[in-house]
């Protein structure tokens, strides 16, 4: 529980902690955070690690002196693209051996191959859109893995959407996150960068669950021949 409360303390208020380990520690700095994007983005069991905010108070810090943007952007865009890639790995690993279980009612080989369908189809757009969204930035590529989607179209969506997000996030943490106004509601703000893209990505997931599936157009039966009555 301690474990989880520090860690909790330092999604919250991270902020505080980061700065706090540039003073201590300097350029160790940039290694911490190589490792805290490459596995919030690589493993997927480790989702609830800081994404989105993070980047925004890195981009706060360089703005203040603190830090290296120039350092910083390329080394955290390295982290979420090789972190992505790790994770499609394991995902394209056990993808294979869970699909083998033909009994089962979810992971089967028709399962299988709607989900390589859409990720051949969507896949790009998903990937980029869920870098934004907390929890499913971790879950995309997995299941990217396990759907089989092609390793090349993976990696051109994988390095567009980590390089929008570091860019567009650490940018502007660089050029707002020192307004007097920001400073002083940063709690706040990083309380809406967490739980507003996490409801987003919930009420989406809710709104696929139930909201109303699209009927399967039945097979047309071609019109049988029409016979004169008594004519066998």
């Amino acid at each position: 529980m301690e474990i989880l409360g520090a860690l909790l303390d330092f999604v919250l208020h991270v902020d505080v902690h980061l700065r706090q380990f540039v003073e201590h520690y300097g350029a160790w700095v940039y290694a911490l955070l190589f490792l805290i994007v490459f596995v919030e983005t690589g493993v997927v069991v480790m989702p609830f690690l800081p994404g989105d905010s993070l980047l925004f108070i890195v981009g706060a810090l360089a703005g203040a002196g603190l830090m290296s943007y120039t350092i910083a952007v390329p080394l955290l865009i390295a982290a979420a693209v090789l972190g992505n890639q790790t994770n499609y790995t394991i995902g394209s690993y056990v993808g294979p051996r869970v699909f083998q279980w033909e009994h089962s009612k979810f992971f089967n080989r028709r399962a299988f191959d709607r989900a390589h369908a859409f990720y051949e189809e969507y896949g790009g757009i998903t990937l980029v859109a869920a870098r934004f969204l907390p929890f499913l930035r971790t879950f995309a590529p997995f299941v990217a893995g396990v759907a089989q989607m092609t390793r090349a179209k993976f990696t051109m969506y994988d390095v567009t959407g980590g390089t929008l997000w570091v860019v567009s996030l650490v940018t502007a943490g660089y050029l707002f996150g020192n307004l007097p106004w920001v400073q002083n509601n940063m709690s706040t703000i990083i309380w809406l960068m967490i739980f507003v893209p996490g409801g987003l990505a919930l009420l989406g997931a809710w709104r696929t669950k139930h909201g109303k599936r699209p009927t399967t157009p039945r097979p047309e039966v071609a019109p049988q021949s029409i016979r004169p009555p008594g004519d066998h």
